[in-house]
């Protein structure tokens, strides 16, 4: 949604007013101005949109206990941790970062992690490989674009394409990201613990395809 400078002339007791509540929600006085005309003439913006789509997954994604998720209001940043069963219980974070959907894409996924141990490196970044040739092979074909992974040391990202032909609501978008991050933490922890093989993972992928309604 485009921004553009305006300037308005207001009491000062009401941009007092302003202030104290942007200090409070961690917002810029421009933005909560903003967000408060964008509510009262009931035009979404995409913030709030972001904040719906986060709301919904915290909502889905809470009574679930292999995934902890930390959301804050106003921000376009949702983590979610988890615990590896691999001997001190390493943790990976998974980082959900939107935008307002441009140029295919709605944001998107890193993957972090933090180890010093030599084996679990190389077991994750076989892993890391493994998704990334299984969504060339079996989701690039449907999105009809190419998703461009990126591996880092410690992390992993990967672009979330919009919606192919349509927008989607917020509690589609939501539900497709839980679903999405639920699928890659439960084949990460099989592969990782040698009760997944690699085609073990390709196929649960590909069952899980079959049933998406909205792919990312």
């Amino acid at each position: 949604m485009k921004k553009t400078l305006y300037s308005l002339i207001l009491s000062d007791d009401v941009v007092h007013a302003v202030d104290i509540l942007a200090h409070q929600t961690g917002m810029s006085r421009s933005a909560l101005v903003n967000r408060i005309l964008a509510e009262y003439v009931s035009v979404q913006t995409p913030e709030n949109r972001i904040n719906d789509i986060f709301r919904a997954m915290e909502a889905m994604i809470a009574p679930r206990p292999e995934l902890v998720p930390f959301f804050s209001p106003n921000s376009t940043t949702m983590s979610l941790k988890s615990s590896l069963a691999y001997k001190y219980r390493p943790t990976v974070k998974y980082e959900v970062a939107l935008h307002g959907g441009t140029d295919g894409s709605i944001g998107e996924l890193a993957v972090i992690f933090r180890t010093q141990s030599a084996p679990l490196i190389r077991a994750m970044t076989a892993f890391f490989r493994l998704w990334a040739e299984i969504e060339r092979i079996l989701l690039v074909p449907q999105l009809g674009a190419e998703i461009e992974c990126l591996l880092y040391d410690g992390k992993f990202v990967r672009p979330l394409a919009a919606p192919v032909g349509r927008d989607g609501t917020a509690e589609e978008l939501a539900q497709a990201l839980s679903d999405y991050i639920h699928l890659f933490d439960r084949t990460l922890k099989g592969y990782l613990s040698g009760e997944l093989s690699a085609l073990d993972v390709e196929r649960l992928y590909a069952r899980d395809l079959e049933k998406r309604t909205v792919i990312l």
